[in-house]
């Protein structure tokens, strides 16, 4: 089973590894008894259908998430049910390597022009003007 990240960007299943562990979330005694949390760990560093400048990218984004090794740490427990938490862990890793797919729109550095310079002081000239006038007269 391959999981899809878009058209052209898959992840093998060999690349994610699932653990389960006792939840902290709803289920009164059921917490007690069954393992229903999901750890997912994607070896992002590691993995060779990821390129280079989304590994770079994800790393930025999944900040603590990301391992000193290189892994990537999603958890879920939102669910009482193992599956529906394993499927939300998925869709999870899923949505952070599709933000890291994006590639950042370029800043063009602009300045601005003379005449907006102008109209800028003149504008704050008459408006300093127009509060001058409000003062009461000053007998000197």
């Amino acid at each position: 089973m391959t999981i899809e990240i878009n058209p052209t960007l898959s992840i093998e299943d060999w690349e994610v590894t699932e653990s389960f562990h006792r939840s902290s979330g709803p289920g009164g005694q059921n917490v007690n008894k069954v393992s229903t949390a999901v750890e997912l760990r994607f070896e992002a560093a590691r993995s060779p259908s990821l390129p280079a400048h989304v590994k770079n990218r994800l790393r930025i984004l999944a900040g603590r998430k990301w391992t000193k090794d290189g892994a990537l740490i999603i958890t879920a427990e939102k669910h009482r049910s193992q599956a529906m938490n394993r499927q939300l862990a998925q869709e999870k890793l899923v949505e952070l390597i599709q933000s890291a797919t994006i590639r950042p729109k370029y800043r063009v550095k602009t300045r601005p022009t003379m005449a907006s310079k102008r109209r800028r002081l003149d504008a704050k000239k008459q408006r300093g003007t127009i509060k001058s006038l409000r003062r009461k007269p000053h007998d000197g």
